[in-house]
């Protein structure tokens, strides 16, 4: 139960750390439940490190920290060209 519970605030941290990032990114949906779940799972060892609750519990600082975490990973796989726009065509003859 404790995973579902992960993936489901995964969801949530990686939708609310794509509104809080300005611009258009240009990942899937699945990288972003993804990089919302290792946002979270950040938040959660931040929270449990200071002693504010365990890894897989929903508290305000391990969210925050999650969605903090969660936008910087979004940012840097957008950078990388990780999304679905990104990827370079070739074009014919040429």
């Amino acid at each position: 139960m404790q995973i579902l519970g992960l993936i489901v605030i995964g969801i949530v941290i990686g939708v609310l750390a794509r509104l809080v990032l300005p611009g258009r990114q240009r990942i899937g949906m699945l990288m972003t439940v993804l990089l919302g779940i290792g946002g979270a799972l950040v938040g959660g060892i931040v929270a449990s490190a200071i002693g504010t609750g365990d890894i897989f519990e929903l508290n305000i600082i391990g969210t925050i920290v999650g969605i903090i975490a969660a936008a910087g990973l979004i940012g840097f796989a957008d950078r990388a060209g990780l999304g679905k726009g990104n990827r370079r065509q070739l074009r014919p003859g040429g």
